[in-house]
């Protein structure tokens, strides 16, 4: 079991980078990581910033299921 769930972490990181890779090429379409953490930061409702409390909140909840012990 912890076998197959390294080996869907390592097939997540791979696809990421690909993605990643395919968006840095010179004509593409397909957004970057930064141009999609750009959008959703300026993203607001009033004088919210909802965007940005929704990246932070994704980064808090990442780091403490994968980080915390």
């Amino acid at each position: 079991m912890r076998t197959l769930a390294i080996s869907g972490f390592l097939a997540s990181l791979v696809l990421f980078a690909a993605v990643e890779w395919a968006a840095r090429r010179e004509g593409s379409r397909i957004p970057s990581l930064g141009d999609v953490c750009a959008y959703v930061m300026r993203y607001e409702v009033g004088p919210v910033p909802v965007g940005r409390i929704g990246l932070f909140g994704f980064w808090w909840w990442l780091g403490w299921h994968f980080l915390a012990r």
